[in-house]
């Protein structure tokens, strides 16, 4: 079931993301998108890997610039 839950949350981000953009989201969002993205496996299809990886770094960017904002760094040093 909690598969099922995932998918769904999942197939809901991509849809705000498809309408409103990739800003639309926050950032505990985007961070719960990329989990969610990362544990769904797409090897047995190259064309959607690829969409995957691409989509991927776009959240990152996305997290990256959310941090920005905030005025907090990665930096832990």
């Amino acid at each position: 079931m909690q598969n099922n839950d995932d998918d769904l949350e999942r197939l809901h981000l991509l849809d705000v993301i498809s309408r409103q953009g990739i800003h639309a989201l926050s950032r505990e969002e985007l961070e719960r998108l990329h989990t969610l993205i990362e544990k769904k496996d797409y090897s047995h299809n190259p064309k959607a890997q690829k969409s995957k990886a691409k989509l991927l770094k776009k959240i990152g960017n996305a997290i990256y610039d959310h941090y920005q904002k905030q005025g907090n760094s990665f930096k832990t040093s």
